[in-house]
């Protein structure tokens, strides 16, 4: 990966579970980065560059969010090895509320016995919600691993199960996150 990353565009979209950077490279969507999620700075730290794709990423999100079945229709910059991309791609075919063991997915790429290195590929993904690598758990049903953590996992197969209240993204009460000590919200 280039490590010049001046030329991104970033903006961030306040989401039920918590901010997410938008990171934008030369018309396609190379990002979607939660808190304190090692790979790209914080939002912050760069001047907030909007872009039409961006604009559109947010709003496919906040369809998603309102708990719309949705399939994300975007340009994306998946950087990855050829067995990264190719497990990338098959997770954009778990359809929404649905889930799959990293043994069946390993299947489903013709590398059966290789959970565990699909299991390596789905952490890196690198556009979590946009590909739903949250649609993976462990064989005998459990959440097992994901870069916005547990938590974020739970509440995303929650909203897909149509079990969580849906709220519209950047409200003031976030449905998944626990406040912070002291936080207002």
């Amino acid at each position: 990966m280039n490590d010049d990353r001046t030329a991104d565009r970033r903006q961030l979209f306040e989401s039920p579970v918590g901010p997410l950077t938008l990171v934008e490279r030369d018309g396609r969507l190379r990002g979607v980065v939660f808190p304190n999620e090692h790979g790209f700075r914080r939002a912050a730290d760069f001047p907030a560059r909007p872009s039409e794709l961006l604009a559109e990423v947010a709003r496919q999100l906040e369809r998603y969010f309102a708990g719309e079945p949705h399939t994300f229709e975007l340009p994306l910059d998946l950087v990855g090895t050829p067995f990264q991309r190719r497990v990338w791609e098959e997770l954009r075919t778990i359809p929404y509320g649905e889930t799959v063991s990293y043994g069946e997915l390993a299947g489903r790429i013709g590398s059966p016995g290789e959970a565990r290195e699909v299991g390596a590929a789905v952490g890196r993904t690198p556009t979590p919600i946009v590909v739903p690598c949250h649609r993976v758990i462990g064989a005998d049903g459990s959440l097992v691993g994901y870069g916005g953590g547990l938590e974020r996992k739970r509440a995303l197969l929650d909203l897909e199960q149509g079990v969580l209240p849906l709220l519209a993204a950047g409200t003031e009460e976030a449905w998944m996150l626990p406040k912070p000590v002291g936080s207002r919200r």
